[in-house]
């Protein structure tokens, strides 16, 4: 049991966590959120030692402690040694059968092979190269040096060896950032298998639902426990939220009528004692803290207006870096008003060199991009925010981008995304990943695009942040075309999912829960992992007895599990859409009535917008109850198409669940 007491940590001059209580379970998987800046690295780096407590204790018996490094890795070791290198014990144990090696000491050599052995250094290589595959490096990457990965890669590294070495608290600091999907749904597979306890900061509610089993909340410098995951915490703090409301207005109401009381009776003789005593209660009453919003923004986005249709278009068009070949050809794609595009695919796909190319970033390498005259794009690339100037601030940067606008419009469009004040003023350099974050998107915001081209946006945005730019997006009458791994971003954003895969892009015919199917299949249909391709002899001592397929034969057996693939794909969404039929049958007619009453709704305000309708008092009469009515009925309608299409996702739902 990790037990906090009385904790108070500080950085910076800046208190984080105040006399905070807190006790973590042994196997338990701890969520720990809060906006940026609250001290939620801080509190890791507590548990692990790094960082002494400015007051109270901190109970933590666990003696192994592996934290996720959040630096890029260096070392000249191929990712495979290097992820071996981080086992404290198994390096050890190397080192002392090395030793006695060059003693040539035979029972020291025996002692120290058992020691190695126990350490696991007979399936270390395996191991490593599994974790390597589960996190998406192929064999060739395995065996690169770390050095000549790129940063992407390299932070992987980070996140494969905290996983590798065996430790009873395991302390994730953002695990999912440069993970793609697949990545992501492998790392919750193992987390639900690991055996010891974890701390894991996140800002993805997906992930946080799956694997986590209680919730700390930073909040007011203060640690606030909640059960299960992040939808299950947002549930229970908006109870408490309420339950505290309605305190607050039973203390204010008391409050009043004690005064009233005083203000009445005070100089009456007869109630003079009742007046005091009712002073006296007033004064030891303690007022109950108002809840206070959060602190979070408000992606307002504009309006678009008009605007050409379609706004993009690419035909036959090849996709590469300069001097390589490339990572996708003949790409066709239509952007048109209104698109709003999810792009999936596996980390090295092709999905940020396609964005970069249809922005002009790259140059294609065969084919076209046509982009509409006028149009404006707005891109936010996933290294964005190094793009900014460390040294200037928020304010000097979007002054730059609009030279003749008034310092206070400015300031007020900052404050929208949480830069109010001297916010808006100090310089980006120490500002936090989230921060900088949400200044790119301001900046990119800035000049009212109508595409916007989001290249893994939420990767340092805070819980809070999140939800303002998916509930900013949901509503955005422009076009989206967005890359993400947030799946909750992805299911409020995109209506259309597009798949970067084999050196192309297609539609994709299902949701993100039929892609999570589709990776799995399409893991099964390969027959073995990227590391089993490697490492299968060290896994499978038997091996090397399996009878060697022939390269045509496997390729026959691999068309024929797609087909099979296929069909059954098929046969769930048949089943899925019967099952769907009824609900979607109402669904339209709602939706069809709906249209028609907003279009006789429409009718009837254009009349009475004419002065001339009110001639005749009786039909504008009629006009105005009849307007009435459709109102009501829409009111009505609206609300059953609510409650039919929340059936609708929960049919879809736990079809899901069974077919799984």
């Amino acid at each position: 049991m990790i037990r906090l007491q009385q904790l108070t940590l500080s950085r910076g001059g800046r208190v984080l966590l105040d006399r905070a209580d807190a006790n973590i379970g042994p196997g338990e998987r701890i969520a720990l959120i809060g906006q940026n800046g609250t001290g939620k690295t801080t509190l890791l780096a507590a548990l692990a030692g790094e960082l002494p407590p400015d007051g109270g204790e901190i109970v933590q018996p666990w003696r192994d402690v592996i934290r996720l490094e959040q630096g890029l890795p260096r070392s000249p070791l191929p990712a495979w040694r290097f992820i071996v290198a981080g086992d404290a014990r198994l390096s050890a144990a190397r080192r002392a059968l090395e030793q006695a090696e060059r003693a040539g000491d035979g029972m020291a050599l025996a002692h120290a092979h058992d020691h190695w052995q126990e350490a696991g250094g007979l399936t270390a290589e395996a191991r490593s190269r599994s974790l390597l595959a589960g996190l998406g490096f192929d064999p060739a990457q395995a065996d690169q040096p770390v050095d000549a990965l790129s940063g992407g890669w390299r932070m992987r590294l980070n996140l494969a060896r905290a996983l590798f070495a065996p430790g009873d608290l395991l302390l994730l600091d953002e695990p999912t950032n440069h993970l793609d999907l697949d990545a992501i749904l492998w790392l919750e597979r193992w987390l639900l298998r690991f055996p010891g306890t974890a701390l894991i900061v996140s800002h993805d509610r997906d992930f946080l639902d799956r694997v986590a089993t209680a919730t700390l909340h930073i909040d007011a410098a203060k640690l606030v426990r909640y059960a299960g995951g992040y939808s299950e915490f947002e549930r229970l703090r908006a109870q408490r939220q309420l339950q505290a409301e309605r305190e607050r207005a039973a203390w204010e109401a008391r409050v009043t009528q004690l005064n009233a009381f005083i203000t009445r009776f005070r100089a009456q003789a007869s109630k003079a004692r009742q007046a005091q005593s009712r002073v006296k209660a007033l004064e030891r009453m303690t007022e109950v803290a108002p809840i206070r919003a959060l602190r979070g923004v408000e992606f307002a986005l504009h309006e678009v207006g008009d605007c050409p249709d379609p706004l993009l278009q690419a035909q036959g068009l090849d996709c590469a870096h300069p001097g390589h070949p490339p990572v996708l050809r003949g790409v066709e794609l239509s952007v048109r008003r209104g698109s709003r595009i999810g792009i999936l695919g596996r980390n090295g796909a092709g999905k940020s060199t396609l964005v970069r190319t249809l922005v002009g970033e790259l140059a294609p390498q065969a084919g076209e991009v046509r982009v509409s005259r006028s149009v404006r794009i707005g891109y936010f690339a996933q290294q964005g925010i190094d793009r900014l100037r460390g040294d200037e601030s928020a304010l000097a940067q979007l002054q730059r981008l609009a030279p003749g606008a008034r310092e206070q419009v400015l300031r007020d469009y900052l404050g929208r995304f949480g830069f109010s004040g001297d916010a808006a003023t100090r310089p980006v350099g120490p500002m936090s990943g989230g921060e900088k974050a949400r200044l790119s998107l301001a900046l990119m915001l800035h000049d009212r695009p109508q595409l916007l081209v989001l290249d893994e946006p939420t990767n340092h945005l805070d819980a809070q942040a999140r939800d303002a730019l998916a509930d900013a997006l949901a509503g955005f009458d422009g076009a989206v075309l967005l890359v993400s791994h947030d799946r909750y971003l992805l299911r409020a954003t995109a209506d259309t999912l597009m798949l970067v895969a084999d050196g192309g892009l297609r539609e994709f015919d299902g949701d993100l829960d039929d892609y999570a199917a589709w990776l799995m299949q399409r893991s099964a249909s390969t027959g073995t992992t990227a590391a089993g391709a490697r490492t299968g002899d060290a896994a499978r001592p038997d091996a090397r007895l399996a009878p060697q397929v022939a390269p045509d034969a496997r390729e026959d057996a691999a068309g024929a599990s797609r087909r099979d693939d296929r069909r059954l794909a098929a046969q769930r969404r048949a089943r899925l859409a019967e099952r769907l039929q009824p609900l979607d049958r109402e669904i339209g007619a709602l939706e069809q009535r709906l249209a028609a009453i907003d279009a006789r709704l429409a009718q009837i305000e254009d009349c009475l917008a004419d002065p001339a309708a009110y001639r005749d008092a009786t039909n504008t009469a009629a006009l105005g109850r009849e307007r009435s009515a459709l109102g009501r009925e829409k009111d009505e309608l609206e609300e059953r198409w609510l409650e039919r299409s929340t059936a609708r996702d929960t049919e879809r739902e736990a079809f899901a669940r069974d077919a799984g």
